[in-house]
């Protein structure tokens, strides 16, 4: 038996496993261009056997966390205290690099706890918005989404 919620990465992305009322598995994978867990059970026989490789990778929730957030705050833009936190967090990073050293201890604390927080206004929002309730922050992708040429097209 299983311990659910687990959490693993799967191919650089956030991917956690949950039992569902009829007492099977299903899974949810970060999509990083709506910063929303899709569901993705397709994934769950994969991630449940894997070994320890460098794609898929089961982790302590607080590294998914962590990684989540990560993914979230470079991949999005937008608009709410989300997105102001996240600014906060790429001020810490920025003052070490102008300094030329790395970040103090607290200063890693500091950024662990805003993800954490971040991470909490998120799945908050995602059940709101589940409820009906209209969106508190907007979110949209900071990256043009990669359309490869069709074929025979020339540049």
């Amino acid at each position: 038996m299983i311990q659910t919620p687990s959490f693993y990465t799967y191919f650089g992305k956030t991917y956690r496993v949950e039992s569902t009322p009829d007492g099977g598995l299903t899974g949810f994978l970060l999509n990083p261009r709506t910063g929303e867990f899709d569901e993705k059970p397709e994934h769950v026989r994969e991630v449940m056997r894997a070994m320890a490789s460098s794609d898929i990778s089961k982790v302590p929730e607080e590294k998914f966390v962590q990684e989540t957030e990560r993914a979230r705050a470079y991949e999005l833009k937008g608009a709410g205290a989300v997105f102001a936190l996240y600014e906060t967090i790429d001020g810490l990073y920025e003052q070490a690099r102008r300094e030329n050293r790395r970040l103090a201890p607290q200063e890693s604390a500091l950024i662990q706890s805003l993800r954490k927080r971040t991470f909490k206004m998120w799945e908050d929002e995602l059940a709101r918005r589940a409820a009906g309730e209209p969106p508190s922050f907007r979110a949209e992708p900071r990256f043009p989404e990669y359309r490869p040429p069709e074929e025979g097209a020339s540049e």
